[in-house]
């Protein structure tokens, strides 16, 4: 199978689109142009992409070194602790989802024997009642 384009299909209010369709025309590329770089990037990154205005990327504000030096997306450090307890209990749900299985594969094994026997095999309580005046009585004692 070949690389096949797909087609994305969405919709923006009017002076969203008037905003794109002036990004295009500054450009001189078409307005599908501007998205397709934009996907590009997108999947070039990974999805890390941030949208900035020009102005900023362009000035040397104090606020562009800052967000410069930080990474994007953000990351948080986790103690090591609080990962072992996550993978522990990662471990344990999955042990306990195969016992699970375990447990239905044995009731579904029991529940066909059941529906296999015969209902000759079966011994119903009101049959045994309804016999006591042929037999003996026990006696106890």
């Amino acid at each position: 199978m070949g690389n096949k384009n797909k087609t994305i299909s969405f919709r923006v209010n009017e002076e969203a689109f008037e905003t794109l369709r002036e990004i295009a025309e500054e450009r001189d590329i078409s307005l599908s142009a501007v998205f397709r770089d934009y996907v590009d990037t997108l999947v070039a990154h990974d999805g890390q992409v941030r949208v900035v205005p020009e102005h900023e990327l362009k000035g040397g504000s104090a606020s562009e070194t800052a967000s410069a030096s930080e990474s994007f997306p953000p990351k948080v450090e986790v103690p090591k602790s609080f990962v072992r307890e996550h993978e522990r209990l990662e471990l344990e749900a999955e042990h306990l989802r195969e016992q699970l299985d375990e447990y239905k594969q044995y009731v579904t094994k029991l529940s066909q024997q059941v529906e296999e026997q015969e209902a000759d095999e079966v011994i119903q309580l009101e049959d045994l009642d309804g016999d006591e005046g042929e037999e003996e009585p026990f006696r106890l004692g």
